[in-house]
């Protein structure tokens, strides 16, 4: 089995259990070997007696981040727990969520207790929503939290770090079952001759989202294709948040937004160092139209028409003026539609007050837009700076879009072709990688039209469709290897910088 993580202790004689899969080193140890480059850091759990400004522990975590190794705690960890001043403020959070839990319990805790929690996992399972939200905040490996009595309730007197030594025989079982389970190394070793996975990828997805972007068909293949490169491929949702640094790097599979859990996500890992697709700053760029409508047009990249519209200077002068520019039938959207949601198309000046009335409701800013039909919309898949696959997307059967949503909540989707990358028009695939390297070096699909005046870009995607028998029909099980490979390239990248 693998190495995954080096446990740092004071004393060896503190560590009382066997678990393959584990380095075990004494701190001194730690502390006074040679730093060697490897291909990959080494995940450092520091379970030293004290953490206390310049004690073992405080060095251990420090020497750690010098040498590209990624310690629990961190440095910036230990600072956050060494006053209770620097923690109260969240404090308030964290005791929302402690009296939520204790109204729903049947037989509450009476007086005050305390709970342990390791490896964000609470010794009292009750607790593992509370346990999971501090971890989340204090990235230690052992944690006791004391609670009392307030003025307003249950609150909060402590959180404090634990050393291995403070491991007592009744909480060992559980101790080694949290360890296990964060590590991920199993009770006993897995069978058949594969080598063990050098690399572990999170992929976040959501089984209930109506539209996803990739299916179940498509995200099987990822994990397949990860077993054969020896990266391990796990697939984590909403909850899994606090289990996000266990992994090398991730794959956002869920539609993206600035305002829900995916940005968090994304941030989290990219703090954390790990490559992430796509990436903080690709989905901000992506998911406003407006912004990408400001950065297409500033290098001179064909779009159709478009005018920006703003909520408190729209009136019928400003209509008139659409419909001199644009004609009609003109397209309202809002900045952060996907999947041919937040668009209207407008025929008449009535339309455009009563599109631009719901759109406004919702941004500030709407963009208006030449109605431009094609039969299909191009959409060329573009990863690192290379296209990887092309799809013409062909409109809903009587419909101006390549997605009809119906006023009862399903959709109808178009037809759609697939072709090799050196099939599509040369302009085409020209176009869309000018277009991409404005946003950044990630995932993306850019959506074109093209007609007799030329092509356009019409918008880029952080979080494009990979759907199993859609836009991978032509690679197959390439396009899944091609995507893994980059992550293994950016990781090594990362291990070797």
């Amino acid at each position: 089995m693998s190495v995954r993580h080096t446990v740092v202790v004071d004393r060896l004689k503190d560590w009382k259990w066997d678990i393959e899969g584990l380095e075990l080193i004494s701190a001194n140890d730690y502390l006074t070997r040679q730093s060697v480059v490897q291909k990959r850091p080494m995940r450092i759990i520091n379970l030293c007696r004290h953490y206390t400004y310049l004690s073992g522990g405080y060095y251990c975590s420090l020497l750690a981040e010098a040498r590209n190794d990624i310690p629990m705690p961190t440095v910036a960890d230990i600072v956050d727990l060494s006053r209770r001043s620097l923690y109260a403020f969240s404090l308030p959070d964290l005791e929302r969520v402690l009296e939520q839990i204790i109204r729903r319990l049947a037989v509450p805790p009476e007086g005050s207790f305390e709970l342990y929690i390791f490896f964000g996992h609470c010794d009292d399972p009750r607790f593992r929503r509370l346990a999971a939200e501090v971890f989340d905040l204090f990235r230690y490996p052992l944690l006791k939290l004391s609670v009392g009595h307030g003025k307003r309730g249950r609150m909060i007197r402590s959180i404090r770090p634990m050393g291995l030594h403070q491991v007592t025989a009744t909480l060992g079982d559980f101790f080694e079952a949290s360890l296990r389970s964060y590590a991920r190394v199993p009770r006993r070793k897995r069978s058949g001759g594969r080598k063990p996975a050098i690399y572990d990828l999170a992929i976040l997805y959501n089984p209930n989202e109506q539209l996803p972007p990739s299916d179940m068909e498509a995200l099987e293949r990822f994990i397949r294709a990860g077993k054969g490169l020896r990266v391990d491929v796990e697939l984590i949702q909403k909850k899994d948040f606090s289990r996000l640094t266990e992994f090398d790097a991730l794959l956002l599979r869920e539609t993206t937004a600035i305002d829900n859990h995916t940005f968090r996500f994304a941030r989290k890992a990219e703090a954390e160092g790990m490559p992430v697709m796509d990436d903080p700053k690709s989905i901000i760029r992506c998911t406003n139209k407006v912004y990408m409508w400001e950065r297409l047009s500033a290098k001179d990249l064909p779009t159709p028409k478009t005018i920006p519209l703003n909520r408190l200077r729209f009136d019928e002068q400003v209509v008139r003026q659409l419909e001199e520019q644009l004609g009609y039938p003109m397209i309202l959207k809002i900045p952060d539609g996907s999947f041919s949601r937040g668009m209207f198309k407008a025929d008449n000046r009535g339309k455009v007050m009563e599109a631009a009335k719901a759109l406004f409701a919702r941004s500030r800013i709407i963009l208006a837009q030449e109605f431009m039909y094609t039969s299909y919309d191009w959409r060329i898949g573009i990863l690192a700076g290379k296209p990887i696959f092309a799809c013409q997307y062909k409109q809903s059967r009587g419909h101006w879009q390549i997605v009809n949503h119906k006023a009862d909540g399903s959709t109808i989707a178009g037809g759609f072709t697939t072709m090799r990358v050196e099939d599509a028009p040369a302009e085409v695939v020209d176009l869309a990688l000018k277009a991409a390297a404005l946003i950044g070096n990630g995932l993306y699909g850019v959506d074109l039209k093209q007609n007799e005046r030329g092509v356009f870009v019409i918008e880029i995607n952080d979080n494009p469709n990979l759907d199993h028998g859609v836009e991978d029909k032509v690679l197959k099980g390439e396009l899944y290897d091609t995507i893994i490979n980059e992550f293994i390239r950016r990781i090594e990248a990362i291990r070797t910088g």
